[in-house]
């Protein structure tokens, strides 16, 4: 972002506006018979009138951290094993991240497990820093940097409590203890590190005054230069403090305010990392990121999508992406975004909202006639811009009207973003599908068939009735005795176990009118006959699976749906059959035939 300039530091003492007078019993009576707004206070302001922070332009990406193997990790109802914890690192590290926090080792053997493994496996590259939480304790601190021991880059993250209300009501300690707290805790990690770390490992410290946001300003800076007068930060020896909004408590402008007072009146600011860690309680993490980096902050702490505790912390994606948007270079790859969901969602095992910014399925999609309208004539003026530009339009300014990005860049496609939606026959396709033949079709799945049904429309005018729909449905995924097409079909497959633990599959077959035994291997049903049509000269593999019942009992179906790219073309195949593996693998032949039938 742009330059930092000086200004007159803000006197220390209060810094917030004094809060409203205490509420009483008389005053929650005189209420209203609703909501009982008058229990809660408004949150103060900074003194500040010569803010500098507002004309600010941002610029260029800030540092990042993910915590989603710590705060995102400790939010989930079944945190992540060891294996989801990887790919989780090891999509963090594709992305760009250098700096990663992993875990919080001292909490128990799962995650001191993992940062050791990161470090034993020589996971981690040379360019990324991990760092580790702890608790201002000296049996916390010890294990915690034993688990760095080995690590090429490594940062041990010390946390205690600050705030008025966390003082008073949970530790019940004064100032001067809960600063007592940081300081000990500081010269205790450098002791350990002194004492168990190599000169192989690059160590680095950071600090947090633990509720940041609520704690009074000229006491959050007392404690953060105690902390420094025991690190000495200097030439080559940074300190990163940490100002959290552990819960986001005001408007995003005053947290620009907080972070603008600290950063002006910290001394040794020069070899200061400021860091900002916003949650989304307010439902403005992002905007108090945004703000707080234009007010001074250095580097912005979150998790992918905004995973973590309550509402969430800010959501890295949307904030690079926002960069990304004003065409800036966030430092961070999100050209395949659907690959980057995919993989969260394994990982944390909650899926992404559709309507998530940038990443959710219907983001760049618009069902509004006068929407579509108006991004088809964008499309075309663009076309027409950069041929008279000599460019490529892949490589002209972008400009179409209610995309803020070209999807492309982003490694979706264009057929979803001009269509109908799921009400263009009686009652909605998808409507239609669920409730008549129980099929519950992913979404991106209505998106592709939805196009077809319009197709037709086009084609024949009139109303799709839901007898039109089945048909084509039919017809496009399932063929029949009386529609016998596609030039593969199963009949049956078994899978055996290999002594390295992958799957040998074998199945019966017609391919082109002649039987066939198709053979495999892979980690999976799936993976294996995805290997077995390759020998065939079939290149298949999967995007993206579900599967459900059609009904209740032991002669229950099922039904399976499986995105594959085939060949080039990405598109959705159906199966359904009693057996859920066979049902999968008809599915993957649905998608082959439909590839093939042009």
């Amino acid at each position: 972002m742009t330059e930092q300039t000086s200004a007159a530091s803000v006197p220390a003492g209060r810094a917030f506006t004094d809060r409203p007078t205490p509420i009483t019993a008389a005053t929650v009576r005189q209420q209203s018979a609703g909501m009982r707004h008058g229990r809660y206070l408004p949150f103060g302001t900074v003194d500040l009138p010569d803010r500098t922070w507002p004309s600010k332009v941002i610029t260029k990406a800030p540092r990042w951290l993910s915590t989603d193997l710590r705060d995102g990790n400790q939010a989930l109802i079944d945190p992540m094993s060891p294996a989801r914890k990887r790919k989780m690192f090891d999509l963090l590290v594709a992305m760009g991240y250098k700096e990663i926090e992993v875990g919080f080792p001292s909490s128990g053997a799962t995650d001191h497990a993992f940062v050791r493994s990161l470090i034993e496996e020589g996971a981690i590259p040379e360019d990324v820093t991990i760092s580790v939480l702890t608790q201002a304790r000296e049996e916390l601190i010890e294990k915690t940097v034993e688990s760095l021991v080995g690590a090429p880059r490594a940062t041990v993250h010390l946390y205690n409590a600050t705030a008025p209300l966390f003082r008073r009501v949970v530790f019940r300690n004064g100032k001067e203890a809960t600063k007592a707290i940081a300081t000990d805790g500081t010269r205790l990690v450098m002791e350990y590190a002194d004492k168990l770390l190599g000169d192989d490992t690059v160590f680095g410290f950071q600090y947090s005054p633990e509720i940041f946001v609520d704690t009074e300003l000229d006491f959050a800076l007392e404690v953060c230069e105690a902390v420094m007068d025991v690190w000495q930060p200097g030439e080559g020896r940074e300190i990163i403090l940490n100002l959290p909004a552990t819960i986001e408590r005001a408007t995003p402008n005053v947290q620009a305010d907080q972070f603008e007072w600290m950063s002006r009146n910290l001394s040794r600011r020069e070899y200061v990392c400021l860091s900002v860690h916003p949650h989304n309680d307010r439902g403005t993490a992002v905007a108090s990121a945004e703000l707080a980096y234009m007010a001074g902050a250095d580097r912005i702490e979150g998790c992918l999508f905004g995973q973590g505790e309550r509402t969430g912390n800010v959501d890295l994606v949307t904030l690079g992406m926002n960069l990304f948007s004003q065409g800036i270079d966030p430092q961070i790859d999100f050209s395949d975004i659907d690959e980057v969901r995919r993989t969260a969602e394994y990982c944390n095992q909650m899926e992404v909202h559709p309507r998530h910014p940038y990443a959710g399925d219907l983001v760049y999609t618009s069902f509004s006639g006068s929407h579509q309208d108006a991004i088809k004539k964008g499309f075309d003026a663009l076309e027409a811009d950069a041929k008279a530009a000599g460019v490529p339009v892949e490589e002209h300014t972008w400009g179409v009207p209610y995309l803020p990005i070209d999807p492309k860049d982003v490694g979706r496609t264009y057929e979803a973003v001009i269509r109908v939606n799921s009400q263009s026959g009686k009652g909605g396709v998808a409507y239609v599908l669920k409730n008549d033949h129980k099929l519950d079709l992913p979404r991106r799945m209505q998106i592709e068939f939805s196009r077809i049904i319009q197709a037709k429309t086009d084609a024949e005018g009139g109303e799709v009735t839901p007898a039109d729909i089945w048909a084509v449905f039919e017809d496009e995924y399932l063929p029949t005795t009386a529609n016998p097409w596609g030039r593969i079909s199963l009949s049956g497959s078994r899978t055996l176990t290999t002594e390295d633990g992958r799957d040998a599959l074998t199945a019966e077959a017609v391919v082109g009118g002649e039987p066939v035994t198709l053979a495999g291997t892979g980690n999976g049903p799936v993976s294996a006959f995805a290997d077995a049509l390759a020998r065939i000269g079939v290149d298949v593999r999967v995007l993206d699976y579900a599967e459900h019942a059609l009904s209740e009992g032991g002669d229950a179906q099922a039904a399976a749906y499986v995105e594959c790219a085939v060949e080039g073309k990405v598109l959705w195949g159906v199966g359904i059959d009693g057996n859920t593996v066979l049902a999968s693998l008809k599915a993957m032949i649905s998608a082959v035939n439909r590839a093939q039938r042009g």
